[in-house]
């Protein structure tokens, strides 16, 4: 899910620039949420249904989620289990899981898909926390696109007579720190995450 995807309102339809301050703060939500979804299915040493979250399964003649097709657990720490509602996508499923990127090795009874995690090599922890720091470099960019968004609609307004030039000014203040405060939410989400992947259990 790419970050920058949250669509950028017209600066012509903000009156104050409160109404950009709360477009921005809205926007920039929208980017953390991204984050954590992608965040979600970078690997850690532990066992997490969120770590399927990315496969898709062909089923029924078009691409659907693998959590819409079947109920997933983890019954220990390292292992995760895929019970498929319909039996018959039982190949289907576990296809998926073997040819994603994850490089997992699941194996069925016919009825239930297990996917053993393997523990992770130093090699692996530094691949995916180098991923990690691209996939938060990404986040950053997008909320410092907001806020350019947000300073453009800002001097639209002083040059429309909407606000004063004091306006202005505080305007850019607040979006400034309104950006810090976010990519602030970045760094702690990411080195979170990243505790997790290096931590060895």
């Amino acid at each position: 899910m790419k970050p920058g995807n949250q669509s950028s309102p017209s600066s012509g339809q903000f009156q104050t620039v409160k109404d950009v301050e709360g477009a921005a703060k809205v926007r920039m939500e929208k980017v953390i949420a991204t984050l954590q979804h992608d965040m979600a299915s970078i690997r850690t040493g532990r066992a997490s249904v969120n770590l399927l979250d990315g496969i898709t399964v062909e089923a029924y003649g078009s691409p659907m989620p693998l959590n819409h097709v079947a109920t997933l657990h983890v019954p220990e720490p390292s292992l995760i289990t895929v019970q498929p509602y319909d039996g018959s996508q039982i190949g289907p499923i576990e296809k998926a899981i073997r040819s994603s990127d994850l490089g997992l090795n699941p194996s069925n009874d016919g009825k239930l898909i297990r996917i053993p995690i393997p523990a992770l090599t130093e090699e692996r922890r530094k691949e995916f926390v180098k991923h990690l720091h691209h996939v938060a470099e990404e986040h950053r960019i997008a909320v410092r696109n907001i806020r350019r968004d947000s300073n453009e609609a800002i001097k639209k307004l002083l040059k429309d007579k909407l606000i004063g030039e004091d306006e202005d000014r505080r305007g850019h203040d607040e979006t400034q720190k309104l950006t810090d405060s976010y990519i602030a939410k970045i760094d702690q989400l990411s080195k979170a995450k990243e505790k997790d992947i290096l931590e060895v259990k």
